[in-house]
């Protein structure tokens, strides 16, 4: 019985879905899209609207595969076209503006309480306005650093980071008001 590695797999996949096998194809939606809509859920509130953007982040990955080089994670590059996707379409709909005050304070956030659901915490940054809300999911969530933002958004790194710390109060805000709900003393 031959053994065949997981990353031999993946690899042996991407090559043919490069040359247009559709069952390749098939097997890499398969295997990513739940995890791609997730991710372009958090930046995008209406879930249909996010489908679409996955999908046509999808036809951008399969038209860009060959441009795959097999070093990092494959899941990691995909997950990055469906960021930058969002990104695009969020400015194509304008519906992100950046508040140019770079007032920023370090402060402790732990917006990851046990006591809320995912939902709740989705919902929590789902309603921040729009800009902060993709810098602080490119900040926690995606893991970038504040100058990458900047690049990748065209903002000044200064309102990177005055647009985290914004996001953090506001959630923390919302957060305090949840627990207060919660145990009904308010």
């Amino acid at each position: 019985m031959k053994i065949i590695h997981l990353h031999q797999e993946e690899t042996e996949i991407i090559k043919l879905a490069v040359d247009n096998n559709r069952q390749a194809q098939q097997q890499i939606y398969s295997r990513f899209s739940s995890k791609m809509l997730s991710v372009c859920r958090q930046y995008i509130k209406d879930i249909q609207l996010a489908e679409d953007v996955m999908i046509t982040a999808f036809m951008k990955v399969f038209t860009n595969l060959s441009r795959f080089e097999h070093k990092g994670s494959f899941e990691g590059w995909v997950r990055r076209i469906m960021v930058n996707e969002c990104i695009s379409y969020l400015r194509v709909q304008k519906k992100v503006k950046f508040s140019e005050e770079e007032i920023y304070v370090e402060e402790s956030f732990n917006a990851i309480d046990s006591q809320f659901s995912i939902d709740q915490i989705q919902f929590l940054i789902d309603a921040l306005p729009d800009g902060y809300k993709m810098v602080f999911n490119l900040y926690a969530i995606e893991g970038y650093k504040h100058n990458e933002i900047a690049k990748m958004l065209g903002i000044n790194e200064g309102t990177s980071k005055s647009q985290l710390s914004h996001a953090r109060k506001m959630l923390q805000t919302q957060i305090t008001i949840l627990k207060r709900q919660d145990n009904g003393t308010e």
